[in-house]
């Protein structure tokens, strides 16, 4: 499969986990009487992860996060010089998703980016008020557990055809803890794409959840790699068998 391809599924699959994951926080989390809460934003985030294994982890290995991407680098499997173009198209993907969430919640009457449009926060606009330092480790934490079930799951030795399973509940494990933190990133893409739209404070606060879990991810990787990791093809590749 082409790189261009590849980056394609990445693009798509981006999509749909920022569309459902911060589509359910934006329509369906307090929707008055029936709303899903912080179970059911987790629930979407670990379905559109887990669905979106299936569907492209044979492909382009189901990254559909920068700092996932990054964390496999760092514990060797996933190449560097394919990094940038995942990357990019995950950025992309997850922009998409928000313009199109915007355009279906401006539609509605008394509709404002006030509420935050499902953007990622610390102190003042971390949904419980919790601090820069509590923030920052929080995802750094959260993250390289990430990249320690996804990394174990998807080695040659785990039992075959549960990675996506495994991994869609893990972040949705990651969701029950850290949305009252953060409103929980531990992906670049997913936060990027409704901060440009709420722009201000969003934007300004956008560093932390590239910085976080990029740091989380590496270590996450370096991690598998020193302690767990025996020779094998990249996880692209592994997901397909």
């Amino acid at each position: 499969m082409s790189l261009s391809k590849r980056a394609a599924a990445e693009f798509f699959g981006t999509f749909w986990l920022v569309f459902g994951g911060c589509g359910t926080a934006i329509f369906a989390a307090t929707y008055p009487q029936y709303g899903v809460g912080f179970a059911g934003v987790a629930a979407a985030f670990g379905l559109t992860l887990l669905t979106m294994a299936f569907a492209i982890g044979h492909i382009s290995g189901c990254h559909i996060n920068p700092a996932v991407s990054i964390g496999l680098v760092a514990g060797k499997r996933f190449p560097a010089s394919e990094l940038l173009p995942y990357i990019v198209a995950q950025v992309l993907g997850g922009i998409a998703a928000s313009a199109v969430l915007y355009a279906i919640a401006s539609g509605k009457a008394g509709f404002s980016l006030a509420n935050g449009f499902a953007s990622n926060g610390y102190a003042a606009h971390s949904p419980d008020h919790y601090s820069l330092c509590a923030c920052f480790v929080a995802e750094v934490v959260l993250t390289a557990f990430f990249l320690l079930v996804i990394i174990g799951s998807t080695d040659e030795r785990a039992p075959k055809g549960f990675a996506p399973i495994a991994i869609g509940l893990c972040l949705t494990l990651i969701h029950l803890i850290a949305i009252p933190i953060t409103n929980t990133s531990v992906n670049p893409a997913r936060s990027t794409g409704p901060a440009i739209f709420v722009g201000g404070w969003a934007t300004h606060q956008l560093w932390l959840f590239w910085v976080a879990p990029i740091v989380g991810a590496i270590i996450g990787g370096l991690i598998s790699q020193i302690f767990f990791a025996t020779p094998q093809p990249p996880i692209r590749e592994e997901m397909s068998k």
